[in-house]
């Protein structure tokens, strides 16, 4: 089995260690399963190469495996996931709690995280400042909400899986305010799954790669 996942070769500093590839890397290190990257610049992004083989949108990552090729970085460790009980369980019912937090993290609460994240790309447009506070409100509303579900746990279902790892990598978008920090169950529970081994060799992958094209 041959894996491959695309990254980019640089970004602009506030985006290292936060570039969606870093999710793959993770679930990847967490599995033990070996892979190499493809780096692209800005350039291979747009182009009709890399948009056909890769990404349809030009985005990262992209995964190809032997001859499977496919994009999101949801599927992506979903996919990887289901190689190793280390991500998700084999019983079906703890299988699809998994699921259920790792589309949590997505669709609940990277959507306004996210949002929140992109205002840095507009900072000093006057409508920013009407925005900022309503999504300041929603995402510390939904981080309430997860603290409580959370509660005195390790991890969200009390055993690390896909939905901690992608809950953990949406916090990073973040990680310049208090949102999380300031929740004291949320702030131990991220420290925590950023402390396993396999992050740390993720996030260290990827940062190499940004220092070797710089």
């Amino acid at each position: 089995m041959t894996i491959q996942v695309s990254a980019f070769k640089n970004v602009p500093g506030f985006a290292r260690g936060q570039v969606r590839d870093l999710r793959v890397r993770w679930a990847l290190e967490e599995a033990g399963i070996p892979y190499t990257t493809k780096l692209i610049g800005q350039g291979d992004q747009k182009s009709d190469a890399y948009r056909h083989d890769w990404q349809p949108f030009g985005q990262v990552p992209g995964y190809h495996e032997d001859n499977l090729h496919i994009f999101e970085s949801g599927a992506i460790v979903l996919h990887i996931g289901e190689k190793s009980d280390v991500l998700i369980p084999r019983d079906a019912a703890g299988r699809a709690r998994a699921m259920q937090w790792l589309l949590c993290a997505l669709n609940t609460i990277e959507v306004v995280v996210q949002q929140y994240g992109e205002l840095m790309f507009f900072a000093g447009q006057e409508w920013t400042k009407e925005r900022r506070p309503q999504l300041e409100e929603r995402i510390r509303l939904r981080l309430a909400e997860l603290s409580k579900a959370l509660g005195a746990k390790d991890y969200l279902d009390g055993r690390f899986t896909v939905g901690d790892l992608m809950m953990s990598t949406v916090f990073r978008i973040v990680n310049d305010t208090d949102f999380v920090k300031s929740i004291p169950n949320l702030a131990a529970y991220h420290a925590r799954c950023e402390a396993r081994p396999a992050f740390q060799r993720a996030l260290k992958g990827q940062l190499d790669d940004f220092d070797s094209n710089r």
